[in-house]
């Protein structure tokens, strides 16, 4: 939607508050007019009904506004004496169009100064809901939000199970696209699997100034530019065709800024001609072959804290509650006959072993394939164990690498490729015209035609584009399990959500719920994303602070108590 078709909704609005109150302003002591003015209306409103005039603000929030609408109603008909329960389902159902029939056909009285504490129990709790969503909603939107790492693209620096809080502001906040959503969901309400918004109602893009820019090597959440994910949410058949925040939140290191010419030599990241300094937080992984002849001990992995890997094991059960103990860590049985199984699983605790005495014999594989680091190659090449240990290479793929007219490139060799900075002009070609179609068609809403061999770009011929906004390369750490800017492209600024500022949950997936001490990473708790050196948990911290709160709370909750006793 655009401004011009943004502001004849905000006046339609304007007219219906006007024809809907005009005589309940008059009754209030007020001047007809004051119901026709926009924004001064509203504050005139505000003190009708005997609220903050700050309360204005959050009616020009979007999502937040969805909330506080209802809530304008319902406190305009409390104002005139429509207290009933029926009055308050009928301001709301009606979408406040309820007002009409006592601002034209009831005679009713102004209140001015009615108690806007709630008469029942049931109104004290909806009213602090309500004013809890608003705040977790304005937190949610423009300050920071929590965010979950589904995938193992950045494993061994951010690890599948990791909770983090991500900063709005440091990259500056992003008003929503859509005007009309569920508040603090993404593309899909729980349970119902339904849509959450409205994409017929878009807001014109605007960020808020933040204080600071994306640098190399900072993790980021966006905006997935091209979401054609059907598990992420709704599944829906118009599934592909979302709002710039509906569509599915990523998270990658940035490698590749605005103007920055970026190649990719075996697996090794340059920028403009020189290796990208990945500092000494990026975990780095790229997918190895080890072999051993006599059999590949896991153990020697496990202790490097690699534990995605499953062991087989040759064993024979002599009661069903070993079968139960086992079950948790188990991804596949294979009956061998003779009431003896080959079974899968991620590392077994040894005290389970113990206590339920499971016999387990290692059937060890002579040859793996798994993510390693660079530092932990060399310790186990130096450990004498493993006949070899050896790089994988990306094969071929056709064209399937960005901008998929390259069929040499693959994701471990390719580029240059220059990325568009903002008000940079390129030459285009029919040859470097896949690098930037989307660009000019879908992130930048031109015309875009190839006739004949010429380029059109909004019905005129042209031989070069002008950017309209920065762009960003992208890329996971696990190098050989990332689906990234490699394979899709650049990322709008546009698609920036924030940037993760520290891990305050951590659950490991291999292990189950009835062994939360152990499912739980404590040395992970509250610990910072970004900096240098290994990262240090705060959780202690955080922990005394929150015990110091309890330990006031209830002592203010105790004389609170006894006051009212006095009386």
């Amino acid at each position: 939607m655009a401004l011009t078709e943004l502001l004849i909704v905000f006046l339609i609005i304007q007219v219906i508050h006007f024809l809907g109150t005009w005589k309940l302003y008059i009754k209030a002591g007020r001047k007809p007019l004051e119901a026709a003015i926009p924004i001064y209306n509203a504050i005139v409103l505000m003190k009708i009904i005997n609220r903050p005039t700050w309360w204005v603000i959050l009616l020009f929030i979007p999502v937040v506004n969805l909330i506080m609408f209802p809530v304008i109603w319902v406190e305009t008909l409390r104002s005139f004496g429509k207290n009933s329960t029926l009055d308050t389902i009928l301001g709301v159902v009606t979408f406040g169009f309820y007002i009409f029939v006592f601002n034209y056909v009831q005679d009713v009285k102004y209140i001015k100064d009615r108690s806007l504490k709630p008469t029942t129990e049931a109104g004290e709790t909806i009213s602090s809901v309500l004013f809890a969503v608003v705040v977790a909603t304005i937190i949610h939107t423009y300050v920071i939000q929590p965010f979950t790492i589904p995938t193992s693209s950045l494993e061994k620096t951010l690890l599948v199970g990791d909770f983090l809080f991500v900063s709005k502001v440091n990259y500056g906040a992003r008003t929503p696209k859509t005007a009309v959503a569920f508040p603090m969901v993404h593309d899909t309400i729980p349970l119902a699997n339904v849509k959450s918004y409205i994409k017929e109602i878009q807001i014109p893009n605007f960020r808020f100034p933040g204080f600071e820019k994306p640098a190399h090597n900072d993790i980021m959440v966006f905006n997935w530019p091209t979401d054609t994910i059907p598990y992420f949410g709704y599944t829906g058949p118009d599934r592909f065709d979302k709002p710039i925040d509906k569509k599915s939140n990523y998270v990658k290191r940035t490698v590749g800024l605005p103007g920055d010419n970026l190649q990719i030599k075996d697996g090794i990241v340059y920028i403009n001609g020189q290796v990208l300094d990945l500092g000494d937080r990026a975990k780095v992984q790229y997918k190895y072959t080890v072999y051993a002849d006599k059999g590949i001990d896991y153990n020697y992995f496990t202790k490097l804290g690699y534990n995605e890997l499953t062991y087989s094991y040759l064993t024979s059960f002599t009661n069903q509650r070993q079968i139960e103990a086992i079950k948790p860590y188990l991804v596949d049985a294979q009956d061998q006959g003779n009431g003896s199984y080959i079974v899968k699983s991620y590392n077994i605790p040894q005290q389970i072993i113990q206590e339920y005495q499971i016999p387990l014999q290692p059937v060890m594989d002579k040859e793996i394939f798994i993510n390693l680091i660079a530092e932990d190659v060399e310790k186990l090449r130096a450990l004498n164990v493993f006949d070899s240990i050896v790089k994988y290479e990306l094969p071929f793929e056709g064209t399937r690498i960005f901008p998929h007219n390259r069929p040499g490139w693959t994701g471990d060799n390719l580029g240059p490729i220059h990325i568009p900075a903002k008000g940079e002009t390129v030459e285009l070609t029919t040859l470097n015209l896949p690098l930037y179609e989307m660009i000019i068609k879908d992130y930048e809403n031109n015309d875009l035609k190839v006739e004949n061999g010429k380029i059109f770009i909004n019905g005129s011929e042209a031989n070069s584009y002008t950017f309209n906004q920065d762009y960003y390369y992208m890329m996971g750490d696990n190098r050989h399990n990332s689906e990234d800017s490699r394979y899709w492209g650049f990322v709008p600024q546009d698609h920036i959500v924030g940037k993760p500022v520290f891990v305050w949950m951590s659950l490991d997936q291999n292990i189950p719920w009835g062994k939360f001490f152990d499912k739980v990473r404590w040395d992970r708790l509250f610990t910072t994303v970004h900096g240098t050196e290994t990262p240090h948990s705060f959780f202690i911290y955080f922990a005394i602070l929150m015990g110091i709160w309890g330990i006031y709370s209830f002592i203010k909750y105790r004389k609170k108590k006894k006051d009212s006793f006095k009386y």
